[in-house]
């Protein structure tokens, strides 16, 4: 038991043991597991500790990479060897012998303990894939069809393998969609690859491991194409029917087989491959499909199909000369949901409920009369006589809603015994699916299911409180935030499916917080580079066919490009994703600079959707433009970038300063008018003065009682308010917020049965009504840290340090776990009158800071803890 001069306050540290303290656990290259077809000539290899242990931390490391695992395995690193290493880095990038194309490469990582013990991890692996665009042997192809065809092209290839096959890579890049098949059984479970990028600037391939459908002598590959984004067919309001990159989809190709003899035969993409349309008449990523199953080509991709009545292929243009691995966590249908209950409106109708909101399709099975046409029309909200209601999602929808209905499948049977469809290049949002056929069909729950469709992104954080509100808004949050990841984050599943750069930065700690996405937000960040004009200029939507640089596209969305770089730093400890990013940060902040030289700019959207207040929107732009500012200082300083560091030091000063001068009575401590927004965004982002936080945060919290802890805010004070209240001394006026189930607030939606998270406070409104929509996402990240107090540490970045400022008020039982990139933090807690029992589990190789909330009891106010799990004994004083 460790003592501690603290009175009151009980301190005790646990040592746990296990079977194997200090072994290498989670080794990832590039954050994938064993990826397969990197790119990278320089990858990031990361891991953990397995030692619970008090005080547990890696000493040293040794990092060995081979291409023969049993040398591996026996220690020996024909490619790389850093030896023993005195270090206790966990995230190391590659510095060994260059790395071959199409090469399968193992490794291990040796570590020792405190002790100076040495452990060793399990074998891993990665593989490179093409690492040059010149290492392509196949060619463009397409079926010569103009981009107004509907009609998706279908192609084959039959070829023989003659030797005995040791293995086999598939290695494909579409403009476009495409679902691979081998031997007719369909490759991989990914959904909508490859991932939705600007088309005429990036490009990505991926390879698959298809060595088990192939076999030694006749084989066939067959691909089918979708529009996705880059042939969009149906018309919105967006213009993507105006992309500049918009034509037929295109693809290309290689399959690299490896005999047993050593020999490699390349299969590729060339003039001699056959297409022909099919039974997938008409795809589109924003409406729906149209499936003819009378015209279906059955066994069209195994290889005794009899193609000649199919046609040659045409050389294609290039989309782009920059075609590049998808390393990104895949999209796939990751949750089965069954219908609750069906209703059966009349002879030819039925309405499916899945009693949960989401994004994703429904697999719909069916028997009847060939030609029977079936219509499964997907949404939100039903009108009063119990059919569905679409007018809140397909407001912006512009094209033919006969021919081409808003979120609705059309399915035409063949009449062939049972049959299935389920949509390959769509998805929707949605909870209800009314089904109208053209015949009188008797259908019940077993007939549609529900995929709940999404970027399949590791959960790493959990929430659990005696608050069931709570515990729903969480679940609901993650709901909406997954329902809006698509390989990029979107603002809804329905209506837009547009890469919102505000939506994406407002819920960025609750993304972070909750779920691994590293590789989709360095896979978006590379869209807004992608996307930046030569004078620094952003689109509100990224990525974009042309709409977006408007008026407003301004500080309070655009910031992405300064925002998320540095909290994916923050969370991860990786400074790549800044780097990267830091001359178009640079090209930003110097943009508004030139556009702002006072330091004050009224350029963004504002407060988008408020309950009713109005806030300044130059104070609130200005306040993102010191906080890009403040960021581009904070990483010239990182990169020993020492003049840009004076420099953008000295401009985030003066715009701070002119932000205050013109909106901040000194006296009162009140800035503009003093709305919840105008006084929770200035406290957020650091903008007040030192010694009127305080001040400042009290006066916020009297906004909110006199609100009846109500919310007044719109987007930018939803991301500030429960912040500004809990890191400021109001922790207990932030919970009053977010345990308010009355209108307006969060908990209004959830005891009104919503199972994400919605657009509007208002339930009765009549415009910006999604009702799965993330941008007022932050209370998923506000749990972790206005109650869990769990913080990153930016002098010790990736929670290396752990700053832990807990908030014990409102329930009596609360736990965050968070696993970090050294293992798993635990912040709980137990609140019985005015005694607390604060239970920590710190990971090995990390540390923390416990600081005492200002109603504890004790002189010293905080508590350093080492690695290991710790119960702490507090006594809350009670305010006068």
């Amino acid at each position: 038991m460790k003592k501690c001069l603290l009175l009151a306050l009980i301190f005790l540290s646990f040592n746990l043991t296990g079977f194997a303290q200090g072994k290498p656990l989670n080794l990832k290259c590039e954050y994938l597991i064993n990826p397969l077809g990197i790119d990278s000539p320089n990858p990031r290899l990361t891991w953990s500790i397995d030692d619970s242990r008090e005080g547990a931390k890696q000493t040293a490391y040794q990092i060995i990479v081979g291409k023969d695992s049993t040398q591996v395995v026996n220690g020996q690193g024909q490619i790389w060897d850093t030896r023993k290493v005195a270090s206790d880095n966990v995230l190391v990038t590659y510095a060994g012998k260059e790395l071959e194309p199409f090469t399968r490469y193992y490794w291990k990582v040796n570590t020792w303990d405190k002790d100076g013990s040495q452990s060793s991890s399990n074998i891993q692996s990665f593989e490179t894939g093409m690492m040059d665009i010149s290492n392509w042997t196949g060619a463009w192809i397409g079926d010569g069809g103009d981009k107004e065809y509907e009609p998706a092209p279908y192609f084959r290839k039959a070829f023989e393998a003659k030797k005995t096959i040791k293995s086999v890579r598939a290695y494909i890049c579409a403009a476009g969609l495409y679902e691979l098949y081998v031997n007719g059984e369909k490759i991989g479970n990914h959904r909508l690859d490859p991932m939705y990028t600007r088309f005429d600037r990036r490009n990505y391939y991926v390879t698959y491991d298809v060595t088990s459908q192939m076999q030694q002598g006749k084989n066939a590959i067959g691909v089918l194409l979708g529009n996705g984004w880059y042939n969009h067919q149906s018309i919105g309001v967006w213009d993507f029917h105006n992309a500049p990159w918009r034509n037929r989809p295109r693809f290309v190709m290689d399959l690299r087989i490896t005999y047993t003899d050593g020999t490699v035969e390349t299969i590729p993409t060339e003039r001699d491959w056959r297409t022909s349309s099919g039974e997938l008449i008409f795809n589109s990523i924003y409406t729906a499909e149209h499936y003819d199953a009378r015209l279906k080509h059955e066994g069209w991709n195994t290889p005794d199909f009899d193609d000649s009545k199919w046609h040659g292929v045409g050389y294609r243009g290039t989309p782009s000369q920059n075609i590049v691995a998808q390393q990104i966590q895949p999209i796939r249908n990751v949750e089965e949901i069954p219908a609750k209950t069906v209703k059966q409106l009349n002879d030819t109708t039925y309405l499916f409920d899945f009693e949960r909101n989401m994004s994703g399709v429904t697999r719909f099975r069916i028997s009847g009369d060939e030609g029977t046409v079936v219509k499964l029309k997907h949404g939100e909200r039903l009108y009063d006589n119990g059919y569905l209601d679409m007018r809140n999602i397909d407001v912006y929808y512009r094209g033919d809603r006969e021919k081409d209905p808003f979120q609705t499948d059309v399915y035409i049977l063949s009449g062939k015994g049972e049959e299935e469809f389920m949509p390959k290049f769509n998805y929707k949002g949605f909870r209800y699916v009314e089904v109208i056929s053209s015949k009188p069909l008797t259908l019940n729950e077993s007939n549609l299911t529900a995929y709940f469709m999404h970027s399949d992104v590791p959960p790493i954080g959990k929430i659990k409180t005696n608050n069931e509100l709570f515990n729903r808004l969480w679940w609901a949050t993650n709901n909406a935030y997954l329902s809006n990841l698509m390989g990029y984050p979107t603002d809804c599943p329905q209506r837009e499916k547009n890469g919102w750069t505000g939506d994406g930065h407002f819920a960025i700690e609750t993304a972070l917080y909750n779920f691994d996405g590293i590789t989709v937000y360095e896979k978006w960040l590379a869209d807004h580079r992608d996307e930046q004009q030569p004078n620094g200029v952003l689109p509100d939507i990224i990525p974009t066919g042309g709409w977006g640089y408007g008026t407003d596209n301004g500080l309070d969305w655009t910031s992405t490009i300064a925002i998320i770089p540095w909290n994916i730093y923050m969370f991860y400890g990786d400074s790549k994703l800044l780097a990267d990013c830091y001359e178009n940060i640079k090209r930003y902040v110097n943009y508004v600079n030139r556009i702002a030289p006072t330091g004050l700019t009224s350029w963004g959207r504002g407060d988008w959707v408020p309950v009713k207040s109005h806030s300044n929107k130059e104070l609130t732009s200005s306040t993102y433009f010191y906080v890009d500012t403040k960021i581009l200082a904070n990483a010239a300083k990182l990169f020993g970038k020492e003049d840009d560091y004076n420099y953008y030091s000295g401009l985030a000063e003066k715009i701070r300063n002119a932000i205050n001068d013109k909106y901040l009575n000194k006296e009162t401590a009140i800035y503009a008018s003093g709305t919840q927004t105008e006084q929770s965004v200035p406290l957020q982002w650091g903008i007040v003065p030192e010694e009127l936080k305080v001040k400042a945060a009290e006066q916020l919290a009297k906004k909110v009682e006199e609100a009846g802890f109500h919310l007044d805010v719109g987007v930018l004070g939803a991301k500030a308010i429960l912040n500004a209240l809990s890191e400021n001394g109001q922790a207990e006026a932030a919970y009053k917020v977010a345990a308010q189930d009355t209108y307006p607030s969060w908990g209004w939606w959830i005891v009104n049965g919503a199972t994400t998270l919605l657009e509007n406070w208002d339930l009765q409104a009549e415009r910006d009504i999604s009702d799965n929509h993330m941008m007022f996402g932050e209370i998923g990240g506000w749990f972790f840290k206005g109650l869990g107090g769990i913080f990153p540490d930016h002098k010790q970045p990736g929670f290396k340090h752990i700053l832990l400022k807990p908030n014990f008020v409102g329930l009596t039982q609360f736990e965050a776990e968070y696993d970090s990139p050294y293992g798993k933090i635990i912040s709980k807690w137990e609140r019985k009158k005015n005694n607390v029992t604060y239970e920590v589990t710190v990971p090995a190789n990390s540390s923390a800071t416990f600081f005492l909330p200002d109603d504890i009891k004790g002189e010293e106010r905080s508590i350093n803890l080492d690695a290991g799990k710790h119960v702490l004994k507090l006594n809350i004083v009670k305010k006068k």
